[in-house]
């Protein structure tokens, strides 16, 4: 799944930074630099209000997608778990609406690029603008076919300078805006303000950039959450700020015949320099914006295509390692989009999707938490569930139905169009388990479903959380072994556990040698007679140890049981469960394998138990 050639893995390099400067990066473009103006036009000084209306509403979807993406940080963001929520037929349309929303977003930034070249050639027309923006898209797609990477440092640095810019622009516009321009606050009507908060949601698109890269996020778990929120609130205030002050800067004709307001309104208190420096950020906001779209939209087609939704060339990757076929393909639509849609007409066509695209989102969290799938397990949860979900349906719904009937017979269009290339395409291609059928087999107590998602959400989970059978392995060759040459009561081999663990766990050993005394008996696995796992989680953070015990004459652990000659200890935090529960199972396979606890009752030392551990673990590797 994505943009990589299969058999090879995307590197987790991404860190919290990165997340979130690719996140607030790609929503601080067309959405800050354009969008106020022609907002502006449709509500008046209430767009203020709109894009409150719309920051708002994103907090569903925020929700919803965090919590997916959390726990399938696969490439392929929302077409990847709207797919394995909501089955292939909603996929194939959610992989469409994912593409077209992202494709016209980066679009709409091209165009941007040609806007701002107005700052220096102030006779351009509107045609000269749409053939700079397709100049631009040549060129970001000949970067991408050839694989030129750009380093997280140069997003992060970009970020921090526009951040910082539009930071200066508001403190300082602050002391030159005019209160009178807020008068009168809403001059087309209340219906007008939502119309326009639908309008202007295709601002918020750049989180959907950090669903499709989540397979490429270290420390999954903690920076796709906490990056996300980070960005969504910076930017949200950022988005209400500009346009306050923008308002408060200009002259109700000069805001409503520009397509660079933020430059105008620095041109009110900085002058020409002011006009270029904020024309300077916004190209370079663009340029980002639309080189990073390209990447990231072109993936969509490549990440289908492997699931047979589209056809095979799709997925074809170059020698430079890029999907050059589908990288052409989407580069091609966002020129036939630049010349022939007019810029209010590609926002509110953008727009409309992403508001569709969340109402897929929304129910595919609903289908995936009903379904009750076992391995179904994100590191975040939304709160309020599932009263938020339905609210930000009925919300998303709603806006659609505000921007008109244009924008519903565009919707009605996209959907049926979806739906008849999936029946017509890829239905006798393809059978994919997802969680609708397990939601069905739930109320219906009839049998659809066998064990492919859940065995599918498994490999994701050992990815994400890092649970490899190498790692498995190291820790096997550097664990403790105690060799106990007497026999030994319940009470001294706890002891001699919390003596151990203690130095090791950085735990005070009396107060650890009280919690194993506490939790022995519920925590010990007998796996046969002769051999027991015990195990416990404790306190605290980033803590995972195994220590294995070899007693000869054996241990007693119970009046009813057989000595234990074979003891597997393993102890770990609460966020290392997921490795600690493989690590059981891989233990109980150790200890099944055939002559394993005669060869370990024979085994003359140390080095030879761990040769034994060891040695079991790679046969059962074999089967």
């Amino acid at each position: 799944m994505g943009g990589y050639k299969e058999g090879k893995s995307l590197r987790r390099e991404l860190g919290l930074f990165e997340v979130f400067c690719i996140a607030s990066g790609a929503m601080i473009s067309s959405g800050l630099f354009v969008l106020p103006a022609l907002a502006y036009a449709k509500t008046g000084v209430s767009v203020i209000l709109s894009y409150l209306i719309a920051s708002l509403l994103m907090i569903p979807a925020l929700f919803s997608k965090t919590e997916l993406t959390t726990a399938m940080p696969k490439a392929g963001g929302d077409y990847f778990f709207i797919d394995r929520s909501m089955g292939p037929a909603i996929g194939t349309i959610g992989g469409f609406a994912s593409w077209f929303s992202l494709a016209s977003k980066t679009a709409f930034a091209l165009i941007g690029i040609g806007a701002f070249v107005q700052l220096f050639n102030p006779g351009l027309t509107e045609l000269n603008m749409k053939l700079i923006a397709v100049l631009f898209c040549i060129v970001f797609t000949g970067i991408n076919l050839f694989g030129v990477k750009h380093a997280g440092k140069t997003q992060v640095i970009l970020v921090v300078a526009l951040i910082s810019i539009i930071v200066l622009y508001i403190v300082v516009g602050l002391f030159y805006i005019e209160p009178s321009r807020f008068q009168p606050f809403t001059t087309h009507g209340v219906g007008s303000i939502f119309a326009t908060a639908g309008f202007v949601f295709v601002s918020f698109m750049g989180l959907t950039k950090v669903c499709s890269v989540a397979e490429e996020i270290c420390k999954p778990k903690r920076n796709i959450p906490l990056g996300m929120f980070l960005a969504w609130g910076v930017v949200s205030t950022l988005y209400i700020l500009v346009a306050f002050v923008t308002v408060g800067l200009l002259e109700h004709t000069t805001l409503t015949s520009s397509l660079m307001p933020i430059s105008k309104g620095a041109e009110v208190f900085m002058g020409e320099i002011g006009l270029i420096i904020l024309g300077v950020a916004a190209v370079l906001a663009f340029i980002t914006t639309a080189n990073a779209g390209i990447l990231s939209s072109s993936r969509y087609p490549m990440a289908m295509s492997k699931d047979h939704l589209l056809p095979s060339f799709f997925s074809k990757i170059s020698k430079k390692g890029t999907p050059v076929i589908s990288i052409l393909f989407t580069s091609v639509f966002m020129i036939c989009i630049i010349l022939f849609l007019d810029l209010e007409g590609l926002v509110k066509t953008a727009s409309t999707l992403v508001l569709l695209l969340f109402i897929f989102v929304n129910l595919s969290l609903i289908a995936m938490r009903e379904s009750k799938i076992k391995n179904y397990r994100p590191s975040f949860h939304s709160p309020f569930y599932p009263w938020i979900q339905i609210a930000g349906i009925i919300g998303y719904s709603l806006l659609i139905f505000e921007m008109g009937l244009v924008s519903l017979v565009f919707v009605g269009c996209f959907v049926v169009a979806g739906f008849g290339w999936y029946w017509f395409f890829a239905r006798d291609k393809i059978w994919r388990e997802y969680s609708l059928l397990h939601v069905v087999e739930r109320v219906t107590g009839e049998k659809f479903t066998g064990y492919l998602l859940n065995e599918e959400l498994r490999e994701i989970l050992i990815e994400r959380d890092n649970i490899t059978e190498k790692r498995f392995e190291e820790i096997l060759k550097k664990c403790e072994i105690v060799d106990v040459f007497k026999y030994g009561r319940p009470d001294r081999f706890t002891w001699l556990v919390a003596n151990k663990l203690a130095k090791k766990l950085d735990i005070d050993k009396d107060e650890l040698h009280a919690l194993l005394k506490n939790r022995g008996k519920d925590s010990n696995i007998m796996v046969h007679p002769g051999i027991a796992i015990f195990s416990h989680i404790i306190k605290g953070r980033n803590k995972f140890e195994i220590i294995l015990i070899r007693s000869k004459k054996g241990i007693i652990v119970s009046e009813n049981a057989s000595p234990i000659h074979a003891f597997f200890v393993v102890v770990a935090t609460p966020e290392q469960k997921n490795f600690y529960m493989h690590s059981l199972m891989w233990i109980v396979q150790i200890a099944e394998e055939t002559d394993f606890e005669d060869e370990w009752i024979n085994a003359k030392d140390v080095d030879e138990l761990r040769e034994i551990i060891l040695s079991s673990w790679r046969k059962r590797k074999e089967y």
